[in-house]
């Protein structure tokens, strides 16, 4: 790319020219506000947290990928998790501005910047649930990855009998695009349907996305 094309990828960074360059640069780390909370990258400090959580009973059962079974594999999800260089994800831990306190993780995964896309994932922790966290931190994530990122679709799946998960996306402005027939097997070892919810906005009009989304 010569200096005139790179200079025409910064004056428009949600152009194609754009979104091209920035299709094979991997995200910088960095931290996000939502609401009382904070997201930033994951440290190997909070192994403890990042330990109980992985073996809460609702996290075994819905997040079927999760193994953290132990302090080993506690500190392995946080180095991984804090690791951003292979572009295909960007994790964040959730903590509480003012107590410091730990309250889970969400993240963008398989990210395809080729197409513009992403999968979003979350846990959090018991002491936080019904609270509001979860929806609040999808919307930043939301709002960061259509904006710094210039992702234009965003997907959420969850077990069908996986209530709260649907009411966050929907919180989210996530529409239900569809169910998909035994699609996962979760941590119970049985097949379940999925909901398929996702959001959707075009490069350079986040005016259009719902409420307190657009950046």
């Amino acid at each position: 790319m010569n200096d005139h094309t790179q200079e025409r990828a910064r004056a428009h960074p949600h152009s194609r020219i754009g979104l091209m360059e920035r299709a094979g640069t991997p995200p910088e780390p960095r931290a996000l506000t939502a609401g009382d909370y904070l997201l930033r990258p994951p440290s190997v400090d909070e192994y403890r947290e990042v330990l109980a959580l992985g073996v809460d009973p609702d996290v075994r059962l819905w997040n079927p990928r999760c193994q953290i079974t132990d302090e080993a594999s506690a500190l392995r999800d946080c180095i991984a998790g804090a690791d951003w260089s292979d572009g295909s994800h960007t994790t964040f831990s959730i903590i509480h501005r003012d107590s410091g306190r730990y309250a889970g993780n969400i993240a963008l995964h398989s990210i395809d910047r080729a197409n513009s896309q992403a999968n979003v994932g979350y846990r959090i922790a018991p002491w936080t649930r019904g609270q509001g966290v979860a929806t609040t931190a999808v919307r930043s994530l939301v709002g960061w990855a259509f904006g710094d990122l210039g992702l234009t679709r965003l997907v959420l799946t969850h077990g069908l009998e996986n209530i709260a998960s649907c009411r966050v996306a929907q919180k989210a402005g996530f529409a239900l695009e569809g169910t998909r027939t035994m699609a996962k097997r979760f941590g119970d070892a049985q097949l379940h349907d999925e909901h398929l919810h996702a959001l959707g906005a075009r490069p350079g009009d986040l005016a259009l996305l719902p409420g307190d989304l657009a950046l």
